[in-house]
């Protein structure tokens, strides 16, 4: 493989100007620049993206801190944050915590060392001393959802409170009486304005008590979990709002299995839109988010920053929408 001496030995001029050209940090006449493209293409020559990244702290990488890589929505989300990359000419390194502090604490630090040009965080466990650092280190990045509070970043999101509000009055729409909630963690964005939806519908009704709701931990086991303790203390419960559809997923395989129908007996409604909710039967009602959207959205607003866009940090947020299916269709008494 050529190298960049080979290159400067071809062209006539000195390494130092080509690592000039390459990494568009000083001038080049016209003539040399011809020169040295000419070598290249005849050498083949391939710049290295790290070393590049050493001299101008530049290696068209980004990276995209995620926490389950089991679940369907960050595989969505990953999709659209690579092909807008690519359209930019960005290479995305996916980086699945496992909602573990310790293990994004790692990314962080390897990632910093590797010089991406910015990244992506999708994570439960960030700090806001992290967040922190990472402005003081002038590192560009994007919160999805997941902002810690009372710390100075760009935001992209979606309306939770307001969609966990649009599923609870459908299930009352649909004639449920007492409808209970499976929520995910409350130290995140999502879990947290998903519960405070849900909270705010019903805590007038006679009917509730806190007793009513139960962790899920946006997992489908945890959903699996929830259901029979909710269950065990209400059996008379006619409705369901999962924090989530892989928590509404492992919902409804507990009730199949306990021998409850579904709508019949009890209703069923998730959040987020993934496909696995039309995969099981009965489809389930969710409240959909823009999920390619907003990976979109983030990685267009994440390259704007690596390229020098000083404009403030905002938080942008997206709207949601019910989608009904037989979950919720519920037979209507005449």
């Amino acid at each position: 493989m050529a190298t960049i001496r080979d290159v400067a030995k071809l062209a006539g001029v000195s390494v130092a100007t080509i690592s000039r050209f390459l990494n568009k940090n000083g001038y080049v006449n016209e003539e040399t620049k011809l020169r040295v493209e000419q070598a290249i293409k005849t050498l083949q020559y391939e710049p290295n993206a790290m070393a590049r990244g050493l001299a101008g702290r530049k290696t068209g990488t980004i990276a995209l801190i995620f926490p389950d890589i089991t679940n369907p929505f960050f595989a969505e989300l990953a999709r659209a944050v690579e092909d807008v990359a690519r359209m930019y000419g960005y290479t995305v390194i996916l980086c699945n915590s496992d909602n573990q502090a310790d293990k994004e604490q790692t990314y962080i630090r390897v990632l910093k060392q590797r010089y991406v040009d910015g990244i992506l965080f999708a994570s439960y466990s960030l700090r806001s001393d992290d967040v922190d650092a990472l402005n003081n280190e002038k590192i560009p990045f994007i919160m999805l959802d997941r902002a810690p509070r009372e710390t100075s970043c760009t935001v992209v999101s979606s309306k939770h409170l307001e969609g966990a509000q649009q599923a609870v009055q459908h299930l009352l729409d649909e004639g449920c009486t007492k409808i209970a909630h499976i929520y995910g963690p409350q130290d995140t964005v999502t879990g947290r304005e998903r519960f405070m939806g849900y909270e705010q519908s019903v805590k007038h009704f006679p009917w509730y008590s806190p007793s009513l709701v139960e962790p899920g931990y946006f997992r489908v086991d945890g959903g699996m979990e929830a259901v029979e303790n909710l269950m065990k203390r209400h059996p008379d419960i006619d409705g369901i709002f999962a924090g989530n559809d892989t928590m509404a997923v492992g919902a409804l395989k507990k009730l199949q299995r306990m021998g409850v129908r579904v709508p019949d007996q009890v209703a069923l409604c998730g959040f987020d839109g993934i496909d696995l909710t039309v995969i099981v039967e009965p489809e389930i009602t969710t409240v959909a988010q823009s999920i390619y959207d907003m990976g979109m959205l983030s990685t267009r607003l994440l390259i704007k920053k690596i390229e020098g866009d000083n404009s403030e940090d905002q938080t942008h947020l997206f709207d949601v929408k019910l989608i009904p299916r037989e979950s919720t269709r519920r037979k209507r008494k005449e």
